[in-house]
């Protein structure tokens, strides 16, 4: 890292902003996306906390390797850097890349839709980007596919007791529980209440679940938490708050208890709830699922058919948003930086990052 130099596009999806790095490629090793996240993972961290962390990020930042393909017919493939860790797909870095990619001419645009394909850990993801006059107006996510591990499993929370949730896979695994069933709502004003929520709900999740995918068996903890509005009901807008964990969470250590919230409605997350609502009854194949994020943007969800995947049934889900480039920039790390890692305060920032 000492000749560090990360080319990026910056850009936000539907509020959350996504840092997307165009010569990663030399940095990352393996044949396969599954090798390549976990090269990431065993060997990178440092480079995730150099982009994610102060002075060059916050902590609502999130960022995407762009990497060559591994498949035939696929335009790129990606890696995504959360403040929790490496991930294998998210929604909005996706709609970020393709806005980038597209928007830059990394990616040939074509009038009226450009079809681009990324190669991700859990499997390729077909993209489609409405375009017109230079400029990417909305992308469509064909995610891999979500399905549900269980329904109203008991976990036992610290502080809030027993809280029923959906365990589900939407590009990663979230629990997912109703707002109202820890005294909440989803309100921007009540983000500190919610995150803490999260960070509690994800702290007894990676105590007493236990998921693996069936694909990559690498992928085996609940990386995010999904608070939303609960059962549909004819003219509630569903509404959720995804909480993104920051650091090491410890029951004997309130400190640690936070997050930071997505600020779009979440990709993969709007995956994986479209899957457990479909489970439940509650939302058909092509029926439209409208979804609102915390400061209230949109994904449009549609369940495209089912499938299976291992031994469980799932869904075929698509998300649809827009993204914005809102600027360029080139960060760098000089040899007498004291930083190579970034830092961060415990003002802004969950404690021992």
């Amino acid at each position: 890292m000492r000749q560090l130099q990360l080319e990026c596009i910056e850009a936000h999806a539907e509020g959350e902003a996504g840092r997307v790095v165009i010569n990663a490629a030399g940095l990352v090793q393996g044949a396969t996306m599954a090798e390549r996240l976990a090269y990431c993972r065993d060997h990178l961290d440092d480079l995730r906390r150099f982009l994610l962390r102060e002075p060059r990020g916050f902590p609502g930042l999130c960022a995407v390797l762009v990497l060559p393909p591994v498949e035939p017919g696929s335009d790129l493939g990606i890696v995504v850097l959360e403040q929790g860790g490496f991930t294998p797909m998210s929604g909005s870095n996706t709609i970020c890349t393709v806005t980038a990619v597209l928007e830059s001419g990394i990616v040939p645009m074509l009038e009226p839709v450009t079809r681009v394909r990324i190669d991700t850990a859990v499997g390729t993801v077909e993209t489609e980007a409405v375009v017109s006059g230079g400029k990417v107006r909305s992308v469509t996510v064909a995610n891999v596919p979500a399905f549900v591990v269980g329904l109203d499993v008991p976990l036992e929370v610290p502080t809030f007791g027993t809280v029923a949730v959906d365990v589900v896979f939407g590009g990663g695994f979230f629990v997912q529980a109703p707002a109202a069933a820890m005294g909440l709502t989803i309100d921007p004003d009540r983000g500190r209440e919610l995150t803490r929520a999260g960070a509690l709900l994800k702290l007894a999740a990676l105590e007493q679940l236990d998921v693996r995918h069936p694909l990559n068996p690498d992928i085996d903890a609940v990386g995010n938490i999904m608070l939303h509005s609960g059962d549909r009901q004819p003219g509630v807008q569903d509404r959720n708050a995804v909480v993104l964990t920051q650091g090491r969470l410890r029951a004997d250590d309130p400190s640690t208890w936070t997050g930071a919230l997505d600020r779009s409605p979440c990709g993969t997350g709007t995956c994986g709830r479209m899957a457990a609502l479909h489970a439940r009854g509650q939302l058909e194949i092509g029926e439209k699922f409208s979804h609102l994020s915390v400061i209230g943007t949109e994904f449009v969800g549609e369940l495209l058919g089912t499938t299976t995947l291992g031994a469980y049934e799932a869904v075929l889900p698509t998300i649809t948003g827009s993204g914005w480039v809102t600027g360029r920039s080139t960060w760098v790390l000089d040899d007498t930086d004291p930083f190579p890692a970034g830092f961060s305060v415990g003002d802004i920032w969950a404690p021992g990052l």
